[in-house]
């Protein structure tokens, strides 16, 4: 038997066997990416020290979500700059073009227009392990691959991503972490 399971016929998880799927891309319908590389979801716990009678105790602070950041492969169609590009534009950016069209970026309109954003882990059999659900995410940065002569690989689109919290549902089914951000 395996030292990672009392099943002998499940292998442990592989980091090269996931989806991201992001509704903003392709309307309501969830769109898998060919994504290259994901972070999951990772947090930090903020301490608060205090000093009484020379000894040093430490208490457990404010939860912080850190940002994700994602490699996706850029496919030729659907084209993927004209989405990402208009993920934007309806999170309220504009090119200042006309000086009298002023609209402005929220976070009610950036979170709508890239919609639901889930990260699965699967198994060999494309069964789901984990899902973890961003809430409220919204495009924080984005960067398109640099063209080369020098290199065949495949153009690529990288994604930083800012959200609140992140669920994660287990292959149990049973709510593994749900974690709220101090806001």
């Amino acid at each position: 038997m395996a030292f990672w399971t009392s099943t002998p016929d499940r292998d442990p998880k592989r980091n090269f066997r996931f989806q991201v799927l992001m509704t903003g891309i392709q309307g309501t319908e969830p769109a898998v990416w060919w994504a290259k590389k994901v972070a999951k979801p990772n947090f930090t716990v903020a301490e608060s020290k205090h000093v009484y009678l020379g000894h040093t105790f430490y208490y457990p602070g404010k939860v912080e979500w850190q940002t994700i950041s994602m490699t996706l492969v850029d496919p030729v169609d659907p084209g993927s700059l004209y989405r990402v590009n208009q993920i934007i534009r309806s999170s309220g950016y504009r090119v200042p073009a006309d000086a009298n069209v002023l609209t402005t970026q929220s976070k009610p309109k950036a979170t709508s227009s890239l919609g639901a954003v889930q990260i699965l882990q699967i198994d060999a059999d494309g069964n789901q392990l984990e899902t973890w659900d961003l809430k409220n995410p919204f495009i924080k940065e984005v960067k398109f691959s640099e063209l080369d002569y020098e290199n065949d690989d495949l153009s690529t689109i990288d994604l930083v991503l800012r959200y609140d919290w992140a669920t994660c549902l287990t292959v149990d089914g049973e709510n593994a972490a749900t974690f709220y951000s101090a806001t």
